[in-house]
């Protein structure tokens, strides 16, 4: 690569992230960062019951404390009709509770004060007297006869149960299951975890009683979407409010729902006439907060007697918390689980979801996945693990007998999805040979023979990201799709504004190199906005590695819409005619005369200096994209690990992860996600639980109990790929810039599984502690 085409920066390119360099000066621009004049502090009272009855709350005593300027309860809120919101998922969430409250941590009251520890201290003074009423901190106990009705506000609400949804085809699963020489099964459960940002969530906001603005700085991963709910909760006029998401310490779908903190502190600005600022502690963020899985699933697989798969039955429970707040398209009650299917070609299938209420904190989120996709592949991987090992068939050799070839593309799985490309087999190989699967294999079997505890585990992915098309997917009606407004000034410099939101993937270069390689300007040359609602075009954000498949082609669109516009530009400055011209990037030329040229700069300035007649001046466009179909990234994992037969501590001794995302836009970027998710996906497999006694309290809720792996506990990473362009996708790429990391946890505990496996143990489950492990040798009588 020439030094000219490596300072360009186009697709391909592994150029530094051009944000980077005011973060590592301390310059970022967090939320907190910002002070505005005469701003107030707001802290919330959060109940200390997972399920009670409000019989009073008396303020009195917190209202005459120093700096205090209000307090506000669920009754003041419901005097001006803003006690409940509407959910992402088109449910009803208490602002701050009136009758009772319904999970530990609720929002009780708020007190404004003049400063943080002012509000803080007078919270000790508000006395709330409960009745508390039995907790359901489970599915199974949530549908249990006699169970206590959370929800008792909704009008016709007789149980505990959300919804029923159904995909793929029941009565053909059935005839292929009466069939079948084989049915394994496997009842897994995937715990509740968090995403846990660096950044906790909070707001500063600022309404102006004379002009009737709402400014409201937020954590906030859609801040389009945000501002349309607020005007749907708040009833101020939409284009009255304007939604600033600063930078953000991290996000992983947490920061995508609306939360209580935000609608009350911006009903106190408005109430009150000063901004008013909220932002959580650690405990509050995992006690409240959005969180991941939570998932009980059963899955049953059919297959003949030569392991071919032959059908799919699988059911799960969700388990939503107090209110349905999932943030996912509207018309998948359970997000996209239904590619369950995975990589595989199963004939047939038939997926049930049921949904219900708990004790719990709601919000299910897209934690570091597209929509509940995580755990969807880590149902079918481990029950494809546990296929091969009672099959005795080579856990390898099982996949790859399975998967779909790559001349079956573009194919329609069992439940409905699309695949438009891929090479399974392919993505399989390069992992096993980059682990030496084959040499590997019989170290373990000697190993094992000699008594030690090792295993390899595999696991292999589909996922589907991009969504989608707004025919089939949405939020609260609003289309999936995603915006970018691209203006090059006369100099020949660009500024583009997306409707998404980045949270430190990078978006300031991946985005400006997408216009680099598509007009020519190089990517230091193009600055990135986002996240001001009032600047960039409308968009739905950034999570569920949506933003560069939807986004990033919007992107690709605008710039290629004004690369035409240069091209009658350049054709007018050179006097000859479009068809004429060769676009070479940066530059358009003469057919057969490439010393007559002109750069993509001087169209640039011809746009506001010498225009054909009749031609609108300036360069500039907007493109909102909605996506033909969803994109397919795809890969393997491989995981080694050994037990400590006398602790049950589990070491990870190699990883191998081979991702195939299409065309990378910034390798280096791509390969930083990737060790992202690893990280995450370790510390989910190993280490991260929120779980719930009995009366309900939520233990997890400090990083002493929740743990969060270090560079100490994580293991070495070894990085593979494939690439396997998409025709269908505007960039030649499926899920391109996104890393696909959602076979991590599948891979760890299928190689715990492996290991335990000449013992007879199949059902591990995350997180894999060592206690788990050491009672499971126990059991089989396996000592040090």
């Amino acid at each position: 690569m020439s030094s000219t085409a490596h300072m360009h920066g186009g697709i391909g390119e592994s150029i530094k992230r051009k944000e980077d360099g005011r973060f590592l000066r301390g310059r970022g621009s967090y939320l907190d960062d910002h002070v505005l004049p005469n701003m107030l502090h707001m802290a919330i009272l959060r109940s200390p019951y997972a399920h009670a009855r409000i019989k009073s709350i008396d303020t009195a005593a917190a209202s005459k404390k120093p700096g205090v300027i209000a307090v506000v309860t669920g009754e003041l809120m419901a005097q001006h009709k803003l006690a409940w919101m509407p959910t992402l998922s088109g449910d009803t969430q208490a602002v701050l509770a009136t009758d009772k409250v319904r999970f530990q941590g609720q929002e009780v009251a708020a007190v404004i004060a003049e400063t943080k520890y002012q509000a803080e201290d007078a919270l000790a003074s508000i006395e709330v007297d409960y009745d508390v009423l039995p907790a359901v901190t489970s599915p199974d106990k949530a549908k249990a006869e006699g169970a206590a009705l959370i929800r008792d506000d909704k009008d016709g609400q007789k149980d505990n149960h959300i919804y029923h949804w159904e995909s793929g085809d029941k009565s053909t699963t059935q005839a292929a299951f009466a069939k079948a020489d084989k049915v394994i099964r496997l009842h897994t459960f995937y715990p509740r975890c968090h995403p846990a940002p660096l950044e906790t969530c909070g707001c500063i906001a600022d309404v102006n009683g004379a002009t009737g603005k709402a400014t409201i700085y937020m954590t906030s991963q859609a801040p389009h979407a945000i501002r349309t709910v607020f005007a749907l909760v708040t009833g101020l006029p939409e284009q009255n409010i304007r939604i600033i998401s600063p930078d953000l310490g991290g996000g992983f779908g947490n920061k995508v729902p609306v939360y209580p903190g935000y609608v009350v502190a911006t009903a106190a600005s408005l109430l009150l006439g000063r901004p008013v600022k909220w932002i959580e502690d650690r405990n509050e963020n995992l006690i409240s907060t959005g969180f991941a899985r939570d998932f009980h699933m059963t899955g049953d697989l059919a297959v003949d007697k030569n392991g071919k798969m032959l059908a799919l039955r699988v059911h799960l429970d969700s388990d939503n918390g107090a209110f349905f707040a999932d943030a996912q398209p509207s018309k998948f009650k359970a997000g996209l689980f239904h590619i369950v299917t995975g990589s595989y070609d199963i004939p047939t299938a038939h997926v049930t979801a049921d949904g219900y209420y708990t004790n719990k904190a709601p919000g299910g989120v897209a934690y570091r996945c597209s929509f509940r996709v995580t755990e969807a592949s880590y149902l079918i991987e481990r029950l494809v693990t546990n296929a091969a090992l009672e099959l005795g068939i080579d856990q390898a050799e099982f996949r790859k007998q399975n998967f779909i070839q790559p001349e079956q593309f573009p194919y329609t799985s069992a439940t409905g999805w699309v695949y438009d490309s891929g090479d399974y087999p392919k993505a399989m190989d390069v992992a096993l040979d980059q682990l030496g699967y084959a040499e590997l294999k019989k170290d373990v079997e000697a190993r094992r023979k000699k008594g030690e505890v090792t295993g390899i585990g595999i696991a292999s992915f589909t996922e589907v990201v991009g969504a989608g098309h707004g025919a089939e997917f949405d939020i609260l009606g609003l289309r999936m799709f995603d915006s970018a407004e691209l203006r090059v000034h006369p100099t020949g410099k660009a500024i583009l504004r997306m409707g998404t939101k980045s949270q430190g993937q990078g978006h300031e270069t991946t985005f400006a190199q997408i216009v680099a390689e598509e007009l020519g300007i190089p990517a230091m040359d193009v600055a990135v906005e986002e996240g001001d609602t009032d600047t960039a075009p409308y968009g739905l954000g950034t999570y569920a590695s949506r933003s560069t498949p939807v986004a990033g082609a919007a992107t690709a669109m605008v710039a290629r819409q004004l690369r035409e516009k240069a091209r009658k530009l350049a054709a007018h400055l050179l006097e000859a005619a479009e068809e004429d011209l060769v676009w070479e990037r940066g530059k358009f030329y003469v057919k057969g005369s490439p010393e007559r040229s002109k750069t993509i700069q001087e169209a640039a300035f011809a746009a506001y200096t010498n225009l054909p007649e009749g031609m609108q001046a300036g360069l500039e466009g907007v493109y909102y994209y909605d996506p033909p179909n969803m994109t397919y990234p795809f890969g393997t994992y491989a995981v080694v690990v050994d037990v400590d037969k006398g602790t049950g501590q589990v070491k990870v001794k190699r990883m191998v992860a081979v991702d195939d995302c299409g065309v990378r836009i910034n390798p280096m970027i791509v390969e930083g996600q990737i060790h992202g998710g690893l990280a995450e996906g370790y510390g989910i497999a190993f280490m991260e639980l929120i779980t719930f006694d009995d009366e309900g309290n939520c233990i997890g809720s400090n990083l002493m109990d929740y743990l969060i792996p270090t560079a100490w506990e994580t293991p070495k990473f070894e990085l593979g790929e494939t690439s396997t362009p998409s025709p269908h996708h505007p960039l030649g790429a499926k899920g391109v810039g996104e890393s696909p990391t959602v076979g991590s946890p599948a891979a760890y505990v299928n190689a715990v599984i492996d290991a335990l496996s000449p013992y007879g143990i199949t059902n591990i489950d995350m997180p894999v502690t060592s206690d788990k492990v050491w009672a499971a040798l126990r059991s089989k009588g396996v000592t040090e």
